[in-house]
């Protein structure tokens, strides 16, 4: 299967200028810059069906192209390397290994786009990641690749490496501008949309890491080429972060559409120890859990989208058997509670009380009441709030609660033992 995200990995001292141009590095830079016009670029991405790899699955040539050119103002290019979703690793592993990539997508980005300035937004605690991406970023501006008159044209970039302080809800795209900015990370309200209405008021598109990353190869070997590696309106590959209860938890560069049974059972190496599958998140986890009943599944948008799950960050969690799943709950309930940035109260209050209601039955202190509450309370946190993290609580632990009831029953039936 031929690679895409991860083209490079495993090659002696990727990260380096050196190496990556000997694998026809910045050549899809130099096709763009000198042989094609911006709305060209914008249309071969349509037609590569590339989809934001972040979470979201929305086309990329289509968000590229809500960017107003009769807009005077400046426009910008932000990537998201905030990765801070549970269960998802691989944005992390590009900036380490394959920098470069990055760094050709964005520079074709912004030409396509019209922007001269990129912010690349880094989780906090990637400080390896940081250190490898800037040192990168120094070689392309040594190299000519970066600054004035790039490739001996007029067209000039310069990209900013901006370290987060560690916020989940700075991977929502309008949060992380606004901790751009200097600000608390509060996600705003859409519309207006970050294409018309984003970094500094200005015209911007959020795209993450693996997204932009796989912009170069499209450019050098074309559109219906990346289309044809994936499924139906999902082009190309994307990386599967698979952890839990496998003997091969890693990263898995494959196919969209490749089936989640696959993905389990052959690249990772089956259920470790033998043991028997009881539950898998298959996107991050804020994406609804599934039940082995549910992984001949095809993981792409769409197909998660209709068993009511979704993509999301590619992150796969498997869990076996022995797994409590209220405390699997807890975990994430707990998690949500203590992101929650606590603008809008629904979030602000809805999450913290559903921990505690959790924490309640997983203690053996919960009533058959607080079982009946947690429905109603995880529902009316979901579409209520400024942002997704709100439908984030409600599609995850109402998932829990909905697919394992009889676990969290037995909790309230079972006598406190010390």
């Amino acid at each position: 299967m031929e690679k895409v995200a991860t083209r490079h990995f495993g090659q002696k001292d990727s990260h380096l200028l050196i190496n990556y141009i000997k694998d026809d590095g910045y050549k899809a830079a130099r096709k763009a810059l000198t042989s094609m016009a911006p709305p060209q670029i914008i249309d071969e991405l349509k037609k590569s069906n590339l989809r934001g790899l972040g979470g979201a699955g929305f086309p990329t040539g289509t968000k590229w192209s809500f960017i107003p050119q009769g807009n005077p103002k400046p426009k910008y290019l932000v990537i998201n390397a905030d990765e801070g979703e549970p269960g998802t690793f691989k944005d992390k592993y590009i900036l380490e290994l394959d920098p470069h990539a990055l760094l050709e997508g964005i520079l074709i980005t912004c030409f396509a786009i019209g922007s001269h300035k990129a912010y690349v937004y880094i989780r906090g605690e990637y400080i390896k990641p940081h250190q490898a991406f800037q040192a990168a970023v120094d070689e392309a501006y040594k190299a000519g690749f970066l600054g004035k008159n790039i490739m001996g044209t007029e067209f000039h970039l310069d990209v900013v490496v901006h370290p987060g302080a560690g916020a989940y809800i700075c991977g929502e795209e309008t949060a992380l501008l606004s901790s751009l900015e200097g600000g608390k990370g509060f996600p705003r309200l859409k519309p207006p949309f970050p294409a018309v209405v984003g970094l500094f008021n200005c015209p911007t598109v959020i795209n993450n890491v693996e997204t932009i990353s796989c912009v170069p190869p499209i450019i050098n070997k074309g559109a219906e080429w990346y289309a044809k590696l994936g499924s139906e309106k999902n082009g190309g590959n994307r990386i599967f972060c698979v952890s839990g209860h496998v003997n091969k938890p890693g990263i898995y560069e494959l196919p969209n559409g490749t089936p989640l049974r696959a993905i389990i059972y052959e690249h990772a190496g089956g259920m470790l120890n033998g043991r028997k599958l009881k539950a898998v998140i298959p996107g991050g986890i804020s994406a609804p859990i599934l039940t082995p009943d549910q992984i001949d599944v095809k993981m792409d948008f769409d197909s998660l989208k209709a068993i009511g799950s979704m993509a999301g960050s590619g992150g796969i969690i498997v869990m076996d058997e022995t797994t409590d799943m209220v405390w699997a709950a807890l975990v994430a309930a707990r998690f949500f509670a203590h992101e929650s940035c606590g603008q809008c109260s629904p979030c602000r209050e809805g999450s913290g009380w559903v921990y505690r209601q959790i924490k309640r039955i997983y203690e053996g202190h919960g009533t058959p009441q607080d079982l009946r509450n947690l429905p109603g309370i995880v529902n009316n946190i979901g579409g209520n709030t400024i942002c997704a993290f709100g439908d984030a609580i409600t599609m995850s632990v109402g998932s829990y609660v909905a697919k394992f009831k009889h676990e969290f029953e037995a909790k309230i039936k079972k006598e406190v033992t010390v």
